[in-house]
């Protein structure tokens, strides 16, 4: 079993990646896919390249129960019947299925990295600037939602967070809440905190009016406040 992790991970390894030469399909995924060296059009490997990362990734069964497919649509239709396929709230390790024009079953696939607003950014195979689902090199692109189909979610074995990754994610927080700008609603109140001394900002002058106020601080303003003449 392998986590959302691994499977990135080697994904981006492979970033750069391509067919030789171009516009063959003859690339190594394909090479072991098939057992043997092919080329032509008949050898798509955007699938090819996600069936790849699961094997080296020691998850083969989280890829089509173990089997084998070069076929997008064949791996929707075998998410959907076994109720993994995933149409919002798309998360990284998601493999996702991308239509670019008309409708109908997917073009292309891909594995997501991460999840914006707007856009899913994913590490694809097969793919490139001269052609989305055929330009014959792993790449990392951004694809808006309006191109995607759905997502197959695997099983992956789940992550642990340690103390050190919360611990940074939570000073990113903190330090991202203190850039935000106060609310008009206490302007005159921070006017007067300011000109009585009351809050003093840090090193750099920023008052952070945003971030949490610690006991210590808290000591401090009360001990500031009863000094006021």
């Amino acid at each position: 079993m392998a986590a959302a992790s691994d499977v990135l991970e080697l994904a981006r390894r492979e970033l750069g990646t391509r067919e030789e030469p171009s516009g063959s399909n003859c690339v190594k995924y394909n090479t072991d896919y098939y057992g043997r060296e092919v080329s032509g059009r008949a050898y798509p490997w955007c699938c090819v390249f996600l069936w790849w990362l699961f094997r080296k990734a020691g998850a083969a069964e989280l890829f089509y129960d173990g089997g084998r497919t070069a076929s997008c649509g064949t791996l929707m239709t075998w998410a959907y019947r076994r109720g993994r396929l995933v149409t919002a709230d798309y998360l990284p390790g998601d493999l996702v299925f991308l239509r670019f024009s008309g409708s109908g079953r997917p073009q292309h696939i891909g594995i997501v990295e991460t999840a914006g607003r707007n856009a899913l950014v994913t590490i694809e195979g097969n793919t490139g600037a001269g052609s989305d689902a055929n330009g014959g090199q792993v790449q990392r692109r951004e694809r808006p939602y309006r191109h995607v189909l759905g997502a197959y979610r695997p099983a992956y074995e789940e992550e642990h967070m340690t103390q050190q990754q919360f611990d940074t994610m939570m000073e990113a927080w903190l330090e991202r809440r203190a850039e935000q700008e106060p609310g008009g609603f206490s302007a005159e109140a921070r006017a007067w905190a300011e000109e009585t001394g009351l809050i003093l900002g840090d090193a750099a002058g920023r008052k952070q009016y945003k971030s949490f106020c610690t006991r210590e601080q808290l000591m401090t303003f009360l001990y500031r406040l009863t000094r006021m003449k």
